[in-house]
């Protein structure tokens, strides 16, 4: 039974519930609900830019915010007009918990801990959410006034070109300061280090010096545990979010295999970053590069799925697609399935009715097991600067040429089983489809449940002895010009 990690996001908590007064008994129940679950360790994020609680060290999400002034204050001058009422009841009802003695993180440790589940605090390496606006109150005063500290100040057209350049000393010692003060304040089971909030940490070309500053600045933190380990009397964990692919994560100055084969980290979370699930991401490269280390290797699942790049649809999975990725990863050798960005309101998946049965189930290859799933064609939405991105999506077919179409589906499915292609809108399928060399029953046009493409999507019924575990292999002969824009196999 691997089990799940959760991510709660340092805002979530409070813009969900800005419209009413919070009280410390309501603020615990919200652990309740993943008491009793495949929920092993709750992950809680304290900051982007500015912290969730109130922080000696860094600006408060409500540092500077006046509680009786209006949206026509200075704290909120810097936001269009039509954000500044949302972002006034967000900040207030922060406030409003530091007002009365209420420490979310505090709180939420203690009642978990009583639940039986691990809490973990998550620190975000690296947060540029809104750089696109330099005068959001968001932003801490360290960025906004020291755009030398940026990786690629000489850049303005990508968010990541605003983010810290950890090579900077005075950028190491900010959010080292804030990571001594979480382990003096916070009785936590384990850290989290979250290098993919942004992913890119250092000027374009010095990634690989920066690979041996991460390395050092991680050694640090675990040194640092390791002293408050004696006064706290158990042991604490330290894991990191890193890029989905090994060379991809080195590329990037994220030398995870260092880390772990150094016994500097307890944990990896190989994730993509937020465009897409990934559903193909390397286990088994990663288990390898990890032979002979004690480090538990999570596999990130994130809430948004698109099929390409391009795509301009922006859908949530559901329990059925998160049961095919999870599957797929889990039987490819992961450890853990971590949730990020599957909150319990607003951020979250498509079907939220599912929710507890996507706590209670997708941990396992056990409790998944003969139940429906979905596996789609995906792809890796972060690559290092210059690195070739890949992607199957979209894949321009001309006619009478097979076209060929990779997918992992974990364990061999049980039951009658489909394969969905999906073309661009005003296109046609026809032609011959195969899956592992077997001829697959043409069905027609179908009416696929959300998530699906923009355009039409055409099923094919899956012989039972053409499927197996593992990879499979979908083939396309069109006869006719047509472009191809999703692919799924799906189980019933």
């Amino acid at each position: 039974m691997a089990g799940i990690s959760l991510n709660e996001d340092c805002n979530h908590y409070i813009v969900s519930r800005r419209h009413r007064e919070l009280t410390a008994e309501e603020v615990e129940r919200w652990v309740d609900q993943y008491a009793d679950t495949q929920v092993e360790e709750l992950v809680l994020n304290v900051n982007a830019m500015r912290t969730c609680y109130d922080s000696r060290v860094w600006e408060s999400f409500w540092s500077g915010y006046d509680p009786l002034g209006g949206n026509d204050q200075p704290f909120l001058a810097g936001l269009p007009e039509e954000a500044r009422e949302l972002r006034r009841q967000w900040v207030h009802r922060g406030w409003q918990l530091h007002r009365d003695g209420i420490d979310l993180f505090e709180r939420w440790i203690a009642r978990a801990r009583e639940r039986g589940i691990s809490p973990w605090i998550s620190v975000r390496m690296n947060d540029i959410h809104c750089v696109d606006n330099e005068l959001d109150p968001m932003h801490s005063t360290l960025w906004r006034q020291h755009p030398e500290l940026r990786r690629a100040p000489y850049k303005f057209d990508d968010w990541a070109d605003k983010a810290f350049d950890y090579a900077r000393p005075e950028v190491r010692e900010h959010h080292f300061r804030l990571i001594e003060e979480l382990a003096e304040r916070y009785d936590f089971d384990g850290l989290e280090l979250d290098w993919m909030r942004f992913g890119y940490h250092f000027r374009p070309g010095f990634e690989e010096e920066g690979a041996a500053i991460l390395t050092q600045f991680t050694a640090d933190v675990r040194a640092l545990l390791d002293r408050w380990e004696a006064k706290r009397g158990h042991r604490i964990k330290l894991s990191a979010r890193v890029a989905s692919r090994p060379q991809t994560a080195l590329s990037l100055g994220m030398d995870a295999v260092e880390w772990a084969k150094r016994g500097l980290v307890d944990m990896l979370v190989v994730t993509p970053f937020w465009a897409t699930i990934e559903t193909d991401m390397p286990i088994e490269l990663w288990k390898q590069l990890l032979r002979g280390t004690d480090v538990t290797l999570a596999a990130g699942i994130e809430v948004l799925i698109r099929a390409f790049p391009k795509s301009a649809l922006r859908q949530m999975n559901t329990l059925e697609t998160v049961r095919g990725a999870a599957s797929s990863l889990l039987s490819r050798g992961a450890d853990r399935i971590y949730l990020f960005n599957y909150m319990d309101s607003d951020t979250a998946m498509a079907d939220l009715d599912n929710y507890n049965e996507l706590l209670c189930g997708a941990g396992a290859l056990e409790t998944m097991a003969g139940k429906p799933r979905r596996h789609i064609v995906t792809y890796s939405d972060t690559w290092a600067p210059g690195e070739a991105a890949g992607f199957q999506l979209p894949a321009a077919c001309p006619p009478g040429r097979f076209r060929e179409f990779r997918l992992h589906v974990g364990p061999r499915p049980e039951g009658p089983a489909y394969l969905y292609l999906g073309v661009l809108p005003g296109e046609e399928l026809s032609g011959e489809v195969r899956l592992n060399g077997v001829v697959c029953a043409a069905e027609g046009v179908a009416e696929l449940a959300g998530p699906r493409p923009e355009g039409p999507v055409y099923r094919f019924r899956i012989p039972e002895e053409a499927v197996h575990g593992g990879y499979n292999v979908a083939e396309l002969l069109p006869d006719r010009e047509t472009t191809v824009i999703w692919v799924e196999l799906a189980t019933s």
